[in-house]
């Protein structure tokens, strides 16, 4: 027997809404839980890589320095982008404000860094936040040595991407005067051997 033959086969499944799930976060159901509602489903975090870890402290950095309190800067925190998904980018850069009260709904912009999520950061995460309104999604594809950089949000996903080498020089949306260079968010190349 596999797993679709099973009693659930044919159950329809309720999705967990981001009332019940901010609900049983309060009262610390979750502790120590490294897990994110994505689409009404408790979804586990990926460990966190050297790279990874790497290029978020860069971004967290360069962002922080430049925005200073014209927006605040996010690593790593809850955005409320719909009634069945909270995720957890790695940096969301969102309006000013304490938050105290409910997660940001949006942002100008979201980051992911993707060493090994790349095909779900691409087809789950990017029309969450694209449905959310989130400005622009940008990738860093670590592997591939890019940032992509997503756009024009709309109901079933973003509109334009594109992707961005090493010397590429990216602008913060809303934020004219704030840019990020590729390469210096980009992990070191590991020394040749031989």
């Amino acid at each position: 027997m596999n797993a679709a033959d099973g009693p659930l086969s044919t159950a329809k499944i309720r999705p967990l809404r981001r009332v019940e799930y901010d609900r049983l976060v309060d009262l610390g159901v979750f502790d120590g839980e490294p897990i994110e509602l994505i689409q009404g489903r408790l979804v586990i975090v990926s460990p966190q890589g050297e790279p990874h870890a790497f290029c978020v402290t860069r971004l967290n950095k360069i962002l922080v320095r430049a925005l200073g309190d014209a927006a605040e800067v996010r690593p790593q925190q809850p955005l409320a982008a719909s009634d069945v998904s909270e995720p957890e980018p790695d940096i969301a850069v969102v309006p000013a404000g304490d938050y105290l009260d409910a997660h940001p709904r949006t942002a100008h912009l979201v980051i992911e860094v993707s060493v090994s999520s790349l095909r779900e950061d691409r087809q789950v995460k990017g029309p969450i936040y694209a449905a959310a309104g989130v400005t622009e999604y940008w990738i860093v594809d670590v592997g591939g040595q890019c940032i992509e950089v997503y756009s024009d949000p709309g109901t079933e996903g973003y509109a334009g991407v594109i992707r961005h080498g090493l010397h590429a020089v990216l602008t913060v949306p809303g934020f004219p005067d704030v840019t990020v260079r590729v390469r210096d968010v980009m992990p070191p190349s590991p020394a040749p051997t031989g």
